[in-house]
């Protein structure tokens, strides 16, 4: 009949997060610009399915959902503002270049506190003050396994689950300031806007939640990751002045086969309409400015040599516990006997592939080969990346 049901309309949503939390406070009005651009691009340029649309409107009301209840905490509980964040550890790198398993190892240790899913997608404790996280739990593990129900396939290429480490994508997003929305969606218009965009409220919002989260149930050490910090290291150190930084390197030309094939994946969950090729020469634009900022931000002195360390994909592959007890070394961290069993449990417990192999060809991406080598030739040469392609 011409009508695309539901509607993804920037006030209808408003009003309908407002009336399903009993709220009207959204906090910081920064977000309403970013909330706006991409609500519009959502309708006018990504292509959403039936299913798409259905999912859209669940993840931006959770967003908006979410900013109600923060700020309805934040007044009841003042004193969740004295929480104080200390040397927080932030995994980043391109995208899959082994920072998933890292983070994941990270936070086997007892002295750590890693994000996990279920917090990252509902932050909020019960009104009553319960400390009964159950129910949010269920509908967090109910969530993050509809990807997978819809694409099995995503099952061989990220590992999915209430109780696992989450990025921190999903904390930026609640100031629409997120690579989780121009990355599940296609939406060009948002992912210009956010290019520019200064990440500085970001990362603010960012802080708000972990002092929340950590104001109920506190830990040593926060450990958290997401490719994104890497473009946005600045802000980040601005919010996190004491942050340990560790960076992970792949061959580019293997994250750009890796990358094109979940991004395929994460869109087709969507849209009908997705264009591998177009999505090829979109991450080696997008791993090339990564690598550029924060090449640039190292090499102009703004980070401190010690608050970052280097991993390399292949010396991790080859010895993770000796890579992780390096990372403790650097920043001058113990490196305790139980964190090392737990973690060595967690890499016996979890071989690669136990749900399949992720199977990609660069060919797909319909990026030159040659083209793509010699544009990162300078970056493979100063960190010694062997090829893998």
């Amino acid at each position: 009949m011409g009508q695309r049901f539901p509607r993804l309309e920037g006030d209808r949503l408003l009003e309908t997060a407002s009336r399903r939390a009993g709220l009207s406070d959204f906090g910081d009005e920064s977000f309403r610009e970013p909330f706006e651009i991409f609500v519009g691009a959502l309708e006018s340029e990504a292509d959403l399915t039936q299913i798409g649309r259905l999912i859209a409107r669940h993840e931006v009301l959770t967003l908006l959902e979410n900013r109600l209840r923060i700020e309805d905490s934040f007044r009841r509980h003042p004193e969740i503002r004295e929480e104080r964040i200390q040397r927080p550890l932030f995994v980043t790198g391109t995208g899959r270049s082994g920072t998933s398993i890292l983070h994941e190892l990270l936070a086997q240790d007892p002295a750590h506190r890693a994000l996990l899913s279920w917090e990252a997608l509902h932050p909020c404790p019960p009104l009553d003050g319960s400390c009964d996280d159950r129910a949010r739990i269920r509908a967090a593990d109910r969530e993050v396994r509809l990807w997978e129900r819809i694409a099995p396939v995503y099952r061989t290429m990220h590992e999915n689950g209430a109780l696992v480490p989450q990025e921190c994508i999903y904390l930026t997003a609640h100031a629409f300031a997120s690579d989780l929305l121009s990355g599940n969606y296609s939406v060009p218009s948002y992912a210009a806007w956010l290019a520019k965009a200064d990440q500085s409220v970001a990362y603010r919002t960012h802080r708000r939640i972990l002092a929340l989260l950590q104001w109920r149930r506190g830990g040593e050490r926060w450990v958290l990751k997401a490719p994104s910090h890497l473009w946005a290291l600045e802000p980040l150190l601005g919010v996190y002045p004491d942050a340990c930084v560790v960076q992970t390197h792949r061959d580019p030309l293997a994250v750009v086969a890796s990358m094109t094939s979940l991004m395929t994946t994460l869109l087709w969950l969507r849209s009908d309409r997705v264009d591998p090729a177009r999505l090829g020469q979109q991450a080696v634009r997008s791993i090339g400015y990564m690598l550029k900022e924060s090449m640039r931000l190292r090499d102009g002195g703004a980070l401190d040599p010690r608050q970052i360390c280097d991993v390399r994909y292949a010396d991790f592959l080859d010895d993770p516990i000796g890579e992780v007890a390096r990372i403790y070394d650097h920043f001058g961290l113990g490196f305790g006997a139980e964190a090392e069993s737990r973690m060595r449990a967690y890499l016996a417990a979890k071989p690669k592939g136990r749900h399949g192999a992720h199977t990609y060809r660069f060919e797909d991406t319909g990026v030159d080969l040659a083209e793509a080598r010699d544009r990162f030739s300078a970056y493979c040469d100063r960190f010694d990346l062997p090829a893998e392609l």
